[in-house]
């Protein structure tokens, strides 16, 4: 009797005894490994870039360049060719302050050599008030419905744009000032993206935390780097792009997703 006590004592100490750890992830219900952890906090705060984003020059930068310059009798060049030149332009002002004085030189530089005297001696004024105007711009079919869906799920939404004084008054000539809580422009807040105190300063002006708020825009410097180094969640916006990285959106409306 004894001797048959101890073997069941023996088998329920072996049976009670800790396994040891493998390492191993557990493994799912069915048989995989488990889906990885959600670790972003949840969104309570959309911010977005405006040009490129929530809307695009119309037609375009060198169809209202070659416009405005021949209504003051300049024979200016084919939209396509200012195009080009406006892009090349851009490229050689990588510290653009949007400033007065660096759309004026912006200008110069993409008619150098086609107009006497420069724009800045002559049209540039009417050009610069041009921009100002909504009938200059187009607003893309994928914006109106997400801003109306986002807002009415109670999230607080903001803009993050590096633009001039002609940003809030267009916004409101664009019907689209009302979706927003907080509009920060860099001209006013003296920080350009991607800078992270310009969205810091969207962050404060939202009451939300960095870490609750998703930061949305075209450019992958400016608007997705930037925001993450302020310690944002992002997306990158990529229209009409064949194939885009996982942290990519080929449109406004996936957000409806979060």
């Amino acid at each position: 009797m004894e001797r048959a006590l101890s073997r069941a004592a023996l088998r329920v100490t072996r049976a009670e005894k800790p396994t040891r750890p493998t390492g191993r992830r557990p493994k799912s219900a069915t048989g995989g490994p488990p889906p990885p952890r959600n670790t972003a906090a949840p969104v309570l705060a959309v911010t977005f870039d405006v040009g490129g984003t929530l809307i695009e020059c119309w037609p375009s930068v060198g169809h209202i360049y070659a416009e405005v310059a021949k209504r003051h009798g300049f024979d200016a060049p084919s939209p396509a060719v200012l195009n080009r030149r406006f892009k090349a332009a851009w490229k050689a002002f990588p510290e653009f302050g949007h400033t007065l004085a660096d759309w004026s030189a912006l200008v110069d530089a993409t008619f150098l050599g086609l107009v006497h005297p420069p724009p800045s001696q002559s049209f540039f004024p009417q050009l610069y008030d041009r921009f100002s105007q909504p009938d200059a711009w187009h607003l893309f079919d994928d914006v109106a419905p997400t801003l109306a869906s986002l807002k009415a799920r109670g999230l607080r939404l903001g803009i993050v744009s590096n633009w001039d004084d002609r940003l809030r008054p267009l916004l409101r000539l664009l019907r689209l000032d009302h979706y927003f809580e907080s509009i920060v422009v860099s001209c006013e807040v003296g920080a350009r993206k991607p800078d992270p105190r310009i969205f810091e300063a969207a962050c404060a002006a939202l009451g939300s935390a960095p870490s609750q708020t998703l930061h949305v825009g075209d450019s992958r410097e400016m608007d997705y780097h930037g925001a993450q180094s302020a310690g944002l969640q992002a997306r990158w916006l990529r229209r009409g792009a064949r194939t885009r990285p996982a942290e990519a959106l080929a449109t406004l409306a996936e957000l409806n997703k979060l």
